[in-house]
């Protein structure tokens, strides 16, 4: 599979360091990365990480390359991706924020390139698709959005649970760690909570995956509520979901739940008592901490899972681009 990385931001190098650090770099050959800023700064980022680490090996930037072991990536600063020549890329990976119009979303196509991979809600999305909840909805569809980190981690725990039990209500909180789109200082950003600092507070504020689980999994639109914290940690979060079922359960929680998602590729289980810091570099969408079920009655139950925002979606960024180009 040939990508593209347009846009070397937080889930741009983080899909690089997958791809270069896996058994036979997961068979992606990664045809150029684009991004606006110097070629230097990105690969210092790419071998510094705040949250990741060094880099295990050396990364040099070239006149017009970035040179990561003994691999050489072409490396442009195009702001318009339709002046490239993609023929022959697979997926152009869109991770600059920026794809939210058709016109942006379809430069990648007009340069030559099969298919668009958004790295993040978008309106210009033909459909917004999560591994384990819909990617039965692909289809030929060329311009996908990966959705959010959290509605990966919740959608297919939702599609899971309404298709073996059944889901009445429920009610969704992620305590999410800070982002780039909260400041470091007090400083104005729209909704009065998200302009205070970022690094000293919990912020109480929305997620954009209480709408988005509703197109995802249709079944269960309006059934679902959701909120987040936002917390002063640098990575990793967590889904806190309590649904009442639409049945009695007699069994217990936790052996529902290993018997639903046995053998699935993007749900994970805990059964230590584990810490965020433990989670990172998880590279499932979301991994369930067993000994935080409770069960307030038999139709009621409180499940609590982890998910690296950063690691996780990266790795269903590769994964969905795969099954993209596969078709």
């Amino acid at each position: 599979m040939r990508i593209v990385i347009n846009g070397f931001g937080r889930i741009g190098r983080t899909v690089l360091r997958q791809i270069l650090t896996q058994p036979d770099r997961l068979g992606v050959t990664v045809a150029a990365i684009n991004d606006i800023a110097p070629l230097e700064t990105c690969a210092y980022l790419f071998k510094y990480d705040s949250v990741f680490g060094p880099y295990p090996g050396p990364v040099d930037a070239g006149e017009a390359s970035l040179t990561v072991g003994d691999l050489e990536i072409p490396f442009t600063q195009e702001p318009d991706l339709s002046t490239r020549d993609l023929e022959g890329v697979d997926v152009v990976m869109e991770c600059t924020g920026k794809a939210d119009t058709d016109e942006i979303a379809r430069r990648g196509l007009e340069a030559g390139a099969r298919n668009i991979l958004i790295s993040g809600p978008s309106r210009a999305a033909e459909r917004t698709l999560v591994l384990g909840a819909n990617e039965e909805d692909l289809g030929e569809h060329r311009i996908i959005s990966n959705g959010s980190c959290t509605t990966n981690a919740l959608a297919p725990l939702l599609r899971g649970l309404d298709d073996a039990i059944g889901i009445e209500s429920g009610h969704m909180t992620t305590i999410h760690c800070y982002t780039g789109s909260q400041p470091m200082v007090d400083a104005p950003r729209g909704p009065l909570e998200r302009s205070r600092a970022g690094g000293v507070s919990m912020v109480p504020t929305t997620t954009s995956a209480t709408k988005l689980v509703g197109k995802v999994v249709p079944q269960i639109d309006g059934r679902i509520t959701g909120a987040a914290v936002r917390v002063p940690t640098i990575s990793v979060s967590a889904v806190d979901l309590t649904v009442t079922w639409k049945r009695a359960v007699s069994d217990a929680v936790n052996d529902l739940l290993q018997q639903i998602f046995a053998g699935s590729p993007v749900i994970g289980f805990t059964g230590d008592r584990v810490v965020s810091t433990d989670m990172r570099t998880r590279p499932e969408s979301l991994v369930i901490a067993l000994p935080e079920t409770l069960s307030a009655s038999d139709r009621q139950a409180r499940i609590f899972g982890w998910y690296d925002n950063e690691w996780g979606f990266s790795r269903r960024m590769i994964d969905m681009a795969r099954l993209m180009s596969e078709r």
